[in-house]
């Protein structure tokens, strides 16, 4: 077996109709992956480059503690917020636009026949089978508006709680976030090298773990997140270093 068919076993499921019926019937399973791909390495990122930009400045790591704790918090809930906020709006918009179909179909029924008639004409219906799915998806005003969405705004009919997306983004940004400080936390010998050790090993391990719901390899998902926190440690370490050099640091 392949190292991706093992991979998707997870998305096995049986095809009786009792088992389709009863899987339709609960809908698709809400993810949030995205939200704690991004919060979890945004956390990294800016957390450690704290630690980088304090280390390059020299400055004590008490210094690291304060800030880096205050990142987390601060940064941590903004993030949060902003999930929260554009979660909420995309769940308006898509209300909007549902009350936009429902009105279109109520005063141009015909117009909106055609639509659904030109969308499967493009999947390559035509002829009576063409007219029958018109009239078949067309006899139900809920399920006219939702192909409607689907098919001419994209919006599917599944979307995520604001409160449920904003917490999991803040969980990933705060629990990821941390991993820069451990070292300073229990006092470590050299705390910026395991800072640096721990972060990349972290950047590494979420690209590795989100590349199951990716065709690339693990491996590569895993060097690519890695490359870009580093980079971003990089620039905040040689910030830090530049002003401690203008004589800037306190």
């Amino acid at each position: 077996m392949s190292e991706r068919a093992g991979e998707d076993e997870g998305l096995e499921h049986e095809h009786t109709p009792e088992a389709i019926r009863s899987r339709l019937r609960d809908g698709p399973e809400l993810s949030y992956l995205r939200e704690w791909v991004y919060g979890s390495i945004d956390g990294v990122v800016t957390t450690f480059a704290i630690v980088a930009g304090v280390t390059g400045a020299s400055l004590s790591p008490m210094v690291v503690v304060i800030l880096g704790v205050a990142n987390l918090v601060g940064d941590g809930f903004s993030m949060a917020a902003s999930a929260f906020s554009s979660t909420r709006a995309e769940r308006e918009s898509s209300r909007r636009l549902r009350e936009v179909e429902r009105r279109h179909i109520a005063e141009e029924p015909e117009g909106e026949q055609e639509e659904i008639r030109q969308i499967y004409r493009e999947k390559g219906l035509e002829g009576e089978a063409l007219e029958r799915v018109v009239r078949a998806l067309t006899q139900d005003r809920d399920v006219w508006v939702d192909v409607m969405m689907r098919e001419e705004y994209g919006v599917g009919a599944t979307a995520k709680p604001p409160l449920q997306s904003g917490l999991h983004t803040f969980l990933a940004f705060v629990t990821c976030g941390a991993v820069p400080l451990l070292p300073f936390f229990v006092g470590m010998p050299a705390p910026s090298r395991w800072a640096l050790a721990l972060s990349a090993g972290t950047f590494f391990a979420i690209g590795s773990f989100k590349s199951r719901w990716t065709v690339r390899a693990w491996w590569r998902q895993g060097l690519e997140t890695l490359a870009v926190g580093l980079t971003a440690a990089g620039l905040a370490f040689a910030i830090g270093y530049g002003l401690r050099s203008l004589g800037l640091e306190t």
